[in-house]
């Protein structure tokens, strides 16, 4: 299985941006697929996931400007990322996590495999 993250760069504030995520070993479509930043000193922190079924769910601090999406027949998952702040600056990982009803996806810990990140950085 690997996930491999890409599309991170330097933009500005206000800028938009598509991180995506690409999927060997495992169909997309059949897990969860979350995102998660890590900040340098800091915990990882939840982002967003997509259910299998296509809904999502999204942390307060990017609800309304992030959104994730799959496109099947690639096998990827993308976090668009809209009105882009510094406090987005941030290195991305995108994970995926078979479904079990005790998990929290909320956690990095529900998740079984993990991309290499890709660094985002928004300037003010």
């Amino acid at each position: 299985v690997q996930l491999q993250a890409f599309g991170g760069g330097l933009v500005q504030a206000g800028d938009s941006l598509t991180l995506s995520c690409a999927a060997s070993g495992l169909t997309s479509s059949s897990y969860v697929m979350g995102w998660f930043r890590q900040t340098p000193g800091k915990e990882r922190e939840f982002v967003g996931f997509r259910w299998a079924g296509g809904s999502t769910y999204y942390a307060d601090s990017v609800k309304g400007r992030f959104a994730i999406s799959r496109d099947n027949a690639k096998n990827t998952v993308y976090l668009q990322m809209n009105s882009l702040r510094p406090e987005d600056t941030a290195v991305y990982y995108c994970a995926a996590a078979s479904y079990y009803s005790s998990r929290d996806y909320i956690r990095p810990a529900a998740y079984d495999n993990w991309g290499q990140g890709t660094h985002v950085t928004v300037s003010s």
